[in-house]
């Protein structure tokens, strides 16, 4: 178990804590969106507090450590379901459920890693496209590097070796890209509540 510093534990809660901000600013766009962040939150809240529980010299608490990639699978489905329309989306839960099981059944995260992977995809598009439908540039390009950032960070998360030196550019490589995440999906939220005050300011 490696011995993490507990500045570096204490780090890992600020990108959860932009991505909590991030999908909070989205919670306009449908009812699934809300049970989506606590899913995500929880997954990167339970790794954060895993590896401040190590640093601190207590229990290696497994199932904290394990529950990041699951959660977030589960959590950016929720998100796609949201933020599409169309009969297609009724079968997101079959991947999920087939990414779930195979982690289970291997003992290891990576299947429900490379889902992840997949649904975060597709959520950074939906986004970058709706941002560009609203004339917003900046926001889309934004999306597009939160998806980078992600792409970078999935395999190395997934190494098995993670030394501190690994550990503090996986966690600022996230911190970067869920600040952008957080202000492109701010400005979508301000774009959207505008777009509101102008329809009910016009008289029926």
């Amino acid at each position: 178990m490696t011995d993490y510093p507990v500045s570096l534990a204490v780090e890992d809660f600020v990108p959860v804590a932009l991505t909590a901000f991030g999908v909070a600013m989205l919670r306009h766009r449908h009812p699934l969106v809300l049970p989506a962040a606590v899913l995500v939150v929880s997954g990167g809240f339970a790794k954060a507090t895993w590896k401040l529980i190590v640093a601190l010299d207590g229990p290696d608490i497994q199932w904290m450590y394990h529950a990041l990639f699951p959660l977030l699978a589960t959590g950016f489905t929720l998100l796609v379901f949201a933020l599409t329309r169309g009969r297609w989306r009724a079968a997101l839960p079959v991947p999920l459920a087939a990414a779930l099981a195979a982690s289970a059944a291997l003992s290891d995260t990576w299947p429900a890693m490379v889902w992840t992977i997949a649904a975060v995809t597709a959520v950074a598009v939906l986004l970058a496209l709706d941002a560009r439908r609203r004339g917003d540039p900046l926001a889309a390009s934004l999306f597009a590097l939160w998806l980078g950032g992600q792409y970078l960070l999935g395999p190395m998360a997934a190494r098995a070796e993670q030394t501190i030196a690994l550990q503090w550019v996986e966690q600022a490589c996230n911190t970067v890209t869920q600040a952008a995440f957080a202000f492109a999906a701010w400005r979508l939220g301000r774009a959207a509540d505008a777009n509101k005050e102008k329809e009910e300011a016009v008289p029926a």
